[in-house]
């Protein structure tokens, strides 16, 4: 995930979000661009693409992959694309900043025990480390400064008896994480899918999952401006009942969405098949958006606000 500071940077560079039905018939195909991430949690568009829920809804799908939701914000924001794929908390902090990204889609969510071990934070296999306050003045690798991983490893130390305030974290790639734990660049370290699963054969796990955020709560959606949302309330509405439609096929089959995602990604098929697989979402509702708004407010220096404020609510 991508830190606040960068998200807003990258916007100034480029600029100076109930469950849904899908409709009986759209009358023509119109043209949408969506950019997402080549990951597990943003393959939605790729499966609603592949599988012809776009086409369905009368929709020609450009999926465009880009590295993260802050660039993915600064090209909605600019117009250069319709909706795109964003983390809640990289929306959250752009709120703040009176940025108007609204979420018209959920995408990927955490719920425990079903997505736990999608994440974790690891440790070299002959570290001390046993508790919470064991990481008290370590150095911890995370993926985003300021985003999810750091906020879900500050909340577990806080929440376990530790202080993360005397933690030092730095930010390196999931791809070399494992290894730059296992040469002492690191005390410990947060990674995800896919490459948790190869890190856990040289490394110890010392907690699984979100749990200090929620046991339960939305990861990322489908957002755009609240300026295009109220100006094309129709495509928002074929736009969303395609990824609703694909999200309850991803969830029903992994062995099918895992062979698209290999598709889109360069994640490798036998690591696809044995990894812990995102689950998507089927509705948008504020008590599954509002945990992760709290926590980063907490450990970010923003205010918390109401949920509903992300969730675009069309009036026709």
């Amino acid at each position: 995930m991508i830190s606040r500071a960068r998200a807003s940077a990258l916007l100034l560079g480029s600029a100076a979000l109930g469950r849904l039905a899908l409709p009986a018939l759209a009358q023509t195909n119109a043209a949408v661009r969506l950019p997402c991430l080549s990951s597990d949690g943003a393959a939605q568009a790729f499966y609603a693409k592949d599988m012809g829920f776009f086409a369905k809804a009368g929709l020609d799908a450009d999926i465009q992959a880009m590295p993260n939701s802050g660039a993915i914000a600064a090209a909605v924001v600019s117009n250069s694309v319709d909706i795109g794929y964003m983390s809640v908390d990289v929306v959250a902090a752009l709120h703040t900043k009176n940025i108007p990204i609204v979420f018209i889609a959920p995408a990927n969510e955490y719920v425990y025990p079903a997505t736990a071990r999608s994440a974790a934070l690891i440790l070299p296999t002959n570290s001390p480390v046993r508790r919470a306050k064991d990481l008290n003045d370590k150095v911890i690798g995370v993926s985003g400064l300021r985003g999810i991983p750091e906020t879900a490893t500050r909340a577990w130390i806080d929440q376990n008896g530790g202080n993360s305030s005397t933690v030092k974290f730095v930010e390196i790639s999931l791809s070399a994480t494992a290894a730059a734990l296992e040469a002492g660049r690191f005390d410990a370290a947060w990674i995800t899918e896919p490459y948790l699963g190869i890190a856990r054969k040289t490394c110890r796990v010392l907690d699984y999952g979100y749990n200090a955020i929620s046991k339960h709560f939305l990861q990322s959606a489908w957002s755009t401006t609240s300026q295009w949302a109220r100006d094309h309330g129709d495509l928002v509405k074929r736009v969303a009942a395609a990824l609703h439609e694909a999200a309850i096929w991803a969830n029903k089959n992994p062995t099918d969405s895992g062979e698209i995602l290999a598709k889109h990604s360069k994640i490798d098929r036998e690591v696809i098949a044995t990894m812990a697989r995102s689950r998507y979402a089927d509705q948008m509702t504020p008590a599954l958006v509002q945990p992760l708004i709290n926590v980063s407010a907490k450990y970010n220096a923003f205010n918390t606000f109401p949920a509903q404020d992300l969730i675009f609510v069309s009036k026709g």
